[in-house]
């Protein structure tokens, strides 16, 4: 029997990108036990996955799980982060493992050159190339996102003129390099003129506020009212999502939703684009393409390097509420 520790520590996009290895891993190995080991404050992501038979979680020094770990058993480990913390899983469990390939000097030199040799896949693929040696293939079934019940009552909360449909417009990012501003971001809701929900976590709220009050009734803004899993739930619901480079994007794609994502200082080469397989027509992406400087980071920066911030700044607000509203028309 296969008893096997998958490991991914980060973040939110990362995990839910993960999650078709553990289907096809349920799926496709007769009696496998799969377990995961992630940080705590993800463990939200994953806790309601009924094919994962335990999360393990740290806090972050590893200390606190990796003597329980040692005792489990496990005939491999996958790991899926492949850093330092995940070495030291591997080490001290001292079973067979498989580690996913990050392709950092392909990254680095696309950043740092421009040159870019990173395969023109999905990062999903390559992923599930983690687990190639125990034959399991990919499924094309796309992304899974789990929620529970009392999640779902998020989407009772709403104001009652967002009860027949609403755009789900996610406005936060972890770097601010990957944020749509604000002011082409209210200047956009305005022409849309239908109802939409600002999505994001607490660091949000104040600048969400902002562009509910500029834009007006059509708009709630939901950042930081809501825990992950009930953002996940008004994601689920949304007729359409805008959205930055960011985690709620990848639950969005799990939940089949059409979706226009937004490009800042990254790249879909960099192979992590709504991942919707077979429905490629509900995916868009908006980028600025041909600026020199782009991409300046594989992950992001508080503000842009060279100052211009182009890569936003030149992003035509009329493109974006064409796609809004195309896809959202569906």
């Amino acid at each position: 029997m296969h008893k096997l520790l998958l490991v991914r520590f980060s973040s939110i996009g990362d995990i839910v990108l993960t999650t078709p290895v553990i289907r096809c891993l349920h799926e496709q190995l007769p009696g496998v036990e799969i377990h995961f080991l992630t940080r705590n404050s993800y463990r939200d992501v994953l806790q309601h996955n009924p094919r994962i038979k335990k999360l393990w979680l740290t806090d972050g020094s590893l200390k606190d799980v990796l003597p329980q770990l040692k005792q489990e058993g496990f005939t491999e480990v996958i790991d899926l982060h492949r850093n330092m913390r995940s070495l030291r899983v591997k080490l001290e469990l001292n079973v067979p493992n498989h580690s996913f390939n990050k392709l950092n000097i392909q990254k680095w030199l696309l950043v740092n050159t421009k040159w870019n040799l990173l395969p023109p896949v999905h990062i999903v693929h390559r992923y599930l190339g983690t687990v190639r040696h125990l034959h399991v293939v990919n499924d094309s079934r796309g992304l899974e996102y789990y929620i529970s019940e009392q999640d779902e009552k998020a989407i009772e909360t709403l104001p009652s003129g967002f009860t027949n449909g609403y755009a789900g417009v996610i406005i936060g990012a972890k770097h601010g390099t990957k944020i749509f501003p604000a002011e082409k971001l209210i200047r956009l809701l305005k022409s849309y003129n239908k109802p939409a929900v600002l999505l994001g976590g607490p660091e949000d709220r104040e600048r969400g506020d902002a562009i509910a009050a500029a834009v007006g009734s059509s708009v709630f803004n939901a950042c930081g009212g809501f825990k992950l899993n009930e953002s996940a739930a008004l994601v689920k619901h949304a007729k359409v999502i805008l959205s930055n480079d960011t985690g709620l994007m990848h639950i969005a794609a799990a939940f089949l939703k059409p979706v226009v994502s937004v490009w800042g200082n990254t790249v879909p080469e960099f192979g992590m684009w709504p991942y919707e397989p077979g429905m490629t027509q509900q995916t868009v992406m908006h980028e600025v393409k041909g600026l020199s400087c782009r991409p300046c980071s594989k992950i992001g920066f508080d503000t842009c390097p060279k100052g211009h911030f182009k890569c936003m700044n030149d992003l035509e607000e009329s493109q974006l509420l064409n796609s809004l509203l195309r896809l959202g028309n569906r």
